[in-house]
């Protein structure tokens, strides 16, 4: 934080000192107060062999907002915490991951996606009877309150908001790019909730390790694990594990359902009892190497604000989202390769 006499008006010092920790190493750079973020990011190369353009000083904040500070503001206009925690990788680091990652097979899930076909397994009693039964027996408590007026958004994390199959000495060398700025700013109109297919205590370590349950700017409404899934007879692929909206539904009485809920997840299986309400986002794998093109998120949050006020999400095709976008004179222009 700057010295007390800045805020009072006062005369500032020629010089701040600025803590950085870095891969479990932590040292002290100092600067004119009149500096930019460059400057910053250019003396913390000097001392990592990070290239400024493949820093993120995670917890460095523009005054004006949540986001993080870009190069050109002046250090006098951004929060300086007592320890500046930065993500980057050294151009040499980079070069034995992408040597590594092309010799690697390509990492898939346990079983094969789904096609974008319409498979109707609602209509199946069997699999309504299912559905009935867990929401019966399994529950979990929420973390907050819903909000009323709010819509419903429902996130995976594996490959959805976290690479958990690539190797970091931080999880947040993992988390995909934008994570927060994300939530922040879809959390402003709809309820958030976490369903992952694996257990609750995995769930709960991950979220805390992104900063997820402890950022200011937004708050789970609900954390959901796999006991919630069920497993549902879809023909001709034989039983599925789904996560099935209903089990939410039921859990908030009337105030969500198929017409105000949105699901990403990078498995369509996932909601394939509820495929209107589903969106497959693209997979967020190879962290490394994506990091500074995976835009997914920004792309997906123009989405989510633009049909924040549509009264029934069914009418959408979420498969079409970019397009839809296009339509309204708000185009997402990706960076991510095809």
């Amino acid at each position: 934080t700057l010295p007390r006499a800045m805020a009072s008006g006062s005369e500032p010092p020629k010089d701040v000192t600025v803590a950085v920790k870095w891969q479990g190493k932590q040292f002290a750079v100092t600067l004119p107060i009149t500096a930019d973020v460059l400057s910053l990011k250019r003396l913390i190369e000097a001392e990592t062999n990070v290239l400024p353009a493949r820093q993120k000083l995670l917890n460095v904040k523009s005054l004006s907002g949540p986001k993080m500070a870009d190069d050109a503001q002046l250090l006098s206009e951004v929060k300086l915490p007592k320890v500046v925690m930065m993500m980057g990788s050294t151009e040499a680091a980079i070069d034995s991951i992408s040597a590594a990652a092309e010799a690697a097979p390509e990492v898939v899930d346990d079983f094969e996606d789904i096609p974008d076909d319409p498979i109707d397994v609602v209509s199946n009693p069997e699999n309504t009877e299912k559905l009935n039964k867990r929401v019966a027996k399994y529950d979990v408590p929420p973390l907050n309150p819903p909000r009323d007026g709010k819509k419903l958004l429902v996130l995976d994390i594996d490959y959805t908001l976290f690479d958990h199959r690539s190797t970091a000495e931080h999880p947040h060398e993992l988390m995909r790019p934008y994570l927060h700025e994300f939530l922040t700013q879809a959390y402003e109109h709809y309820d958030l909730c976490i369903w992952s297919a694996t257990g609750m205590k995995w769930i709960e370590v991950k979220m805390k390790e992104l900063g997820v349950l402890s950022n200011p700017n937004y708050k789970i409404m609900q954390l959901v694990d796999a006991g919630a899934m069920i497993g549902v007879n879809c023909v001709p692929y034989g039983i599925l594990k789904c996560k099935p909206l209903g089990w939410i539904w039921a859990k908030y009485g009337t105030r969500f359902s198929e017409k105000n809920t949105i699901m990403f997840d990078d498995l369509r299986r996932n909601f394939v009892m509820n495929p209107s309400c589903g969106l497959k986002i693209r997979p967020f794998r190879k962290a490394h190497l994506n990091m500074d093109t995976d835009d997914e998120l920004v792309g997906l949050t123009k989405y989510l604000l633009a049909i924040k006020d549509e009264e029934d999400f069914t009418t959408l095709k979420h498969s079409r989202w970019e397009r839809y976008l296009e339509k309204k004179g708000n185009p997402h222009v990706s960076r991510m390769p095809e």
